[in-house]
């Protein structure tokens, strides 16, 4: 469990370990990636995490053309009785991304499970890219949820940059202390990084929501060389990213090779957070306004 603490204001504060786990994916291979997937959760979990998050589209791969073949249900399909299972042995709270069967539609989904295993929350990507379409529905749902780490929402990758940031700047206003975003970020296989840095495009998505809203974000990207699909022959190249009030907390290495499991302790829980409306956009509840 994590441990509380009192701030200089008087409110509760717990310390919350966020494990990222910047994991490969191998396109198409699910019994393979879902192995390997819950051996680095174990192995995130071992080193004390609180909560655990994995990529996007675990464990097929973004818009990796299997989607309709190998998507499985949210309760009861394999991928995620296997992630509630693992949530339960090693007592953590689990985020992961999972392509979802729902009758004749696959969804974009990530879920959220705690140390019961049982599914607190339950995302499907609302802001899904032009190449995604042909492959996942769009989502038709956004939520918070209040746990012993504080009130968690969940999106999924470019959710964060629809426009003028609404899906975060929502779960802001809903009360989000902590952001989860399983993500898939990707590059031209040729791309350099010592010419052209990847990373600004999430930074500056997260940081504006997380001085507004006094919170953080948390993208765990995968690794490796996309084999299929509308990008093949690009590369997922890591750079998770974890930003707060103050800035960057953490960021994963960039490569196609880059797996590994990035670990911080945030401090969690304000009892004085701050409104931010922008005129004629946010507006206090009324009794706010009257206080």
């Amino acid at each position: 469990m994590p441990e509380k603490s009192i701030t200089a204001n008087g409110g509760d504060a717990r310390t919350v370990r966020v494990a990222m786990v910047q994991a490969l994916l191998a396109g198409g291979e699910r019994e393979r990636n879902l192995d390997h997937g819950i051996e680095l959760v174990a192995r995130a979990a071992a080193d004390g995490a609180d909560v655990v998050v994995l990529p996007e589209c675990f464990p097929l791969g973004w818009t990796d053309p299997s989607a309709a073949a190998l998507a499985d249900a949210i309760p009861g399909g394999e991928t995620v009785e296997l992630l509630r299972g693992a949530a339960r042995e090693h007592g953590i709270h689990l985020c992961s991304g999972v392509v979802e069967r729902d009758g004749d539609r696959v969804y974009n989904a990530a879920v959220l499970i705690d140390p019961a295993g049982d599914i607190l929350l339950h995302h499907r990507k609302i802001n899904e890219l032009d190449i995604g379409h042909p492959y996942y529905a769009v989502g038709d749902r956004l939520g918070v949820v209040d746990t012993a780490l504080g009130r968690i929402g969940l999106m999924i990758c470019a959710d964060a940059f629809a426009e003028d940031r609404v899906i975060t700047r929502t779960l802001g206003l809903m009360g989000a202390e902590l952001i989860l975003s399983p993500s898939a970020w990707a590059v031209p296989g040729d791309h350099d990084q010592d010419v052209e840095p990847y990373g600004d495009l999430w930074r500056n998505a997260y940081g504006p929501v997380c001085r507004e809203h006094h919170l953080y974000i948390v993208g765990v990207s995968n690794v490796g060389w996309i084999p299929d699909g509308p990008w093949a022959g690009r590369k997922c190249i890591g750079c998770s990213l974890l930003m707060g009030p103050d800035g960057i907390v953490a960021e994963g290495p960039y490569g196609p090779d880059a797996e590994t499991i990035i670990a911080a302790d945030l401090l969690v829980g304000r009892s004085e957070r701050p409104w931010h409306h922008p005129p004629d956009r946010w507006f206090r509840p009324l009794e706010a306004e009257e206080a």
